[in-house]
């Protein structure tokens, strides 16, 4: 950890997705996140974990392993929020929930499009290099969902 003292422990990147939302929210799901960002070699679900607890262990391409817990799911209002439970390499700061949450456009140049937010909330505990890393995960996750759809 560095002796930077972050600004924020929160991070949210957005954008407009030429597509449907209905299009979009099919991707929406921790275990197909491969199928859309471009980082992530291989999503897959834990095996032998409880059946009250979604575990999903997202491979990246660069060797990196995160175990993310689902911890909200709305199909009727297009949101998922998930935590990271464990990391290989283990991770420079405590916690961090997500959510990925999804709205239509009803008017303008984009309606019919989805308007999509991808928050993380970070423990007091991560630095500036971790909250800027997670901007640009989540900018690059967005634009190459904007790619698969």
């Amino acid at each position: 950890m560095s002796g930077a003292i972050p600004t924020s422990t929160s991070v949210s990147e957005s954008a407009v997705i030429e597509a449907h939302p209905s299009a979009v929210w099919h991707l929406i799901k921790l275990q197909d996140f491969s199928k859309f960002w471009s980082k992530l070699d291989k999503s897959e679900w834990v095996k032998g974990t409880s059946e009250e607890t979604d575990i999903v262990k997202w491979t990246f391409k660069d060797g990196t392993v995160l175990d993310v817990k689902q911890e909200e799911h709305s199909s009727i209002d297009h949101y998922i929020t998930y935590s990271v439970i464990s990391s290989q390499p283990a991770l420079s700061y405590t916690s961090v929930v997500s959510t990925v949450r999804l709205y239509p456009v009803t008017s303008g140049k984009h309606e019919g499009h989805t308007f999509v937010t991808w928050t993380g909330n970070f423990s007091s505990d991560a630095d500036a290099g971790v909250i800027e890393d997670a901007k640009f995960k989540r900018r690059e996750a967005l634009s190459d969902l904007a790619k698969a759809v």
